[in-house]
């Protein structure tokens, strides 16, 4: 199976306004999937129809090579934490779970200590939920989506709300379930910076539109320190960076190329170019931060 999850043209309209607007996604077993986008952008939309919680107005979703109704019956696999945890207030952590495993049909001894431990809460005793931080609810959270074994967990925005350290310990808890559990999951957040320290692979949705999706690598290559350089005539300049046996560089249209080696040989590049008779439009070192990346991409600052 090389695909655990896809959608085709999933659109989701309320009255005149699309929410989804024909998305295509593609998801592989073991990715840890960040879709990143605005508020608004119609991320938690998405989530909602991906864990049946909302159906689609056109398109299809495919899980676990299953469409149709065998897909709805395949949401079983899928753990879920969309907006705030459902928890009750006035029980402790290990009681949610416990309603949670009574709803599911599982009595399986040790169970709820083991979920508590994998989260970093087994030390929670007899406190009520009412009195923990937003960390360990979100934590709390996760325990639940995690009853009934899931191969798929859809989380909305799990760092909300977090400080520096309750977001790194939730990294550290999504990295352990990834990769001790083989867990697939799909985390949405509009913190491109942090997600990029954990994701495999990322969705980059803008209005309802997926803008693009793109491997960890592809996305630091893209912002990765580079050349710019702008010529008249594209072809001979890269016959002549041939030359100069710089080789990884990519053509970016007709009048720009990005070098990506040879950082400080801006000078060189222009005295070479001139001697074949090619004009420099304009070269910079550029740098750009995964941030920036993303705002350039949906529109700028502007359409915060």
């Amino acid at each position: 199976m090389e695909y655990l999850l896809t959608t085709s043209g999933l659109t989701k309209r309320y009255g005149r306004a699309k929410a989804v607007d024909h998305l295509n996604l593609h998801i592989r077993p073991g990715d840890i999937y960040g879709l990143i986008g605005r508020n608004g952008a119609g991320k938690t939309t998405l989530l909602r129809m991906l864990s049946g919680l909302a159906s689609p107005t056109e398109g299809e979703i495919s899980l676990f090579g299953e469409t149709g109704r065998d897909a709805r019956r395949a949401m079983s696999r899928i753990g879920t934490l969309i907006e705030s945890p459902g928890v009750y207030p006035g029980m402790t952590a290990a009681e949610n779970l416990k309603l949670k495993c009574i709803a599911v049909g599982i009595r399986r001894k040790h169970y709820i200590e083991e979920l508590l431990e994998l989260v970093g809460l087994a030390d929670t005793g007899k406190k009520k939920v009412r009195n923990f931080s937003v960390g360990m609810k979100q934590r709390l959270g996760i325990a639940l989506a995690l009853v009934g074994e899931p191969d798929l967990i859809i989380l909305d925005e799990p760092i909300n709300g977090l400080d520096p350290q309750g977001i790194a310990q939730m990294r550290e808890t999504l990295a352990l379930l990834n990769h001790e559990k083989d867990i697939t999951f799909i985390i949405s957040s509009h913190i491109l910076e942090e997600l990029s320290k954990l994701a495999t692979n990322y969705g980059i949705i803008h209005r309802g539109v997926l803008l693009q999706e793109l491997t960890h690598e592809e996305l630091l290559a893209r912002c990765s320190e580079r050349i710019e350089l702008h010529t008249d005539n594209i072809r001979h300049t890269c016959v002549v960076l041939d030359r100069m046996n710089i080789q990884n560089y990519k053509v970016v249209d007709g009048d720009t190329i990005q070098i990506f080696e040879r950082l400080d040989s801006g000078g060189e590049i222009t005295m070479q170019l001139a001697k074949e008779g090619i004009k420099t439009l304009g070269i910079s070192v550029k740098n750009e931060a995964l941030e920036d990346y993303y705002l350039n991409l949906t529109g700028g600052k502007q359409n915060v």
